[in-house]
């Protein structure tokens, strides 16, 4: 199954991230990189036209999920399994505290 959600930096679009077959992707938008807006998520992922892999999730977005008791709550009340950090990340990042968000991109 491979899930997908739709990365906003200061509430505007800036790219994707996915969950593949080999493990995860993360790419900024070519119109975002064009804006004068245009600033990383992080450091570990500086603006670029390339496409971002890794087996696992990135450092970045798996540090957006919730932990202790509110990773708790999401567990229980969306019954996602803590090591499902791509499951978690599209369910508990639509509204993060800080520039960055991501929302699930809905199947068609």
């Amino acid at each position: 199954m491979n899930r997908s959600g739709k990365v906003y930096m200061k509430n505007s679009y800036c790219g994707t991230v996915s969950e593949t077959d080999h493990g995860y992707v993360f790419q900024y938008d070519s119109d975002y990189l064009k804006s004068e807006k245009a600033e990383a998520v992080s450091l570990t992922l500086p603006l670029t036209e390339k496409t971002y892999e890794s087996k696992t999730l990135f450092a970045f977005f798996d540090g957006l999920i919730p932990e202790g008791w509110l990773l708790d709550l999401a567990e229980k009340n969306w019954k996602i399994n803590y090591k499902d950090r791509m499951g978690l990340l599209l369910t508990c990042c639509k509204d993060c505290i800080g520039a960055v968000s991501v929302v699930k991109n809905e199947e068609l």
